[in-house]
């Protein structure tokens, strides 16, 4: 395989921790419970590769050669919540408290299947639900998933919609 695939496949992993979308999932890198990042931690990708782990691979393995043989596939590319939360403590640690408060969401999310995300992205849009289905999305959230900050979120919804008339049936 040529150097610059593989110099072009680095730099758009790179791109994605930097803060370019990237689809979220279960832990498929290292923990971070044990440090908080920083400003000099910033970029990830670069400063300290071995924190990000593809499956049991390192940044290191992820090559075209591994993604054309079925050895990386686009599930093990998933962001993890222990990286999003490190993103988050180098935005607070440079002053950026709600980037923090959005990764610290992001994080959670990862908690959540595709499928069920999907539906309860369709179920916050304006008219698709009651206060009762969008309530009991929150508790979902806070107690089957963990996600305490994005129950929050569409229990705030909740009211916003209700106030706004912007609930099933009220159009």
């Amino acid at each position: 395989m040529s150097t610059d695939m593989e110099a072009m496949i680095r730099k758009i992993l790179e791109d994605m921790q930097k803060g370019t979308p990237a689809p979220v999932s279960a832990a498929t890198q290292t923990s971070t419970n044990e440090r908080v990042a920083t400003t000099a931690d910033y970029p990830i990708a670069q400063k300290h590769p071995d924190w990000i782990r593809v499956g049991n691979k390192g940044l290191d393995d992820i090559t075209l050669d591994a993604v054309m043989s079925g050895q990386v596939s686009m599930d093990d590319m998933r962001i993890s919540p222990d990286i999003l939360k490190a993103q988050g403590q180098i935005a607070k640690a440079g002053g950026r408290d709600q980037i923090e408060f959005n990764f610290s969401r992001a994080a959670e999310m990862t908690k959540v299947g595709d499928k069920r995300l999907l539906e309860m992205y369709n179920a916050l849009r304006p008219y698709r639900s009651s206060k009762q289905e969008l309530l009991a999305m929150a508790d979902e959230l806070e107690h089957e998933y963990g996600a305490v900050i994005c129950a929050e979120f569409v229990r705030e919804a909740a009211e916003n919609y209700e106030k706004r008339k912007k609930l099933k049936g009220d159009n």
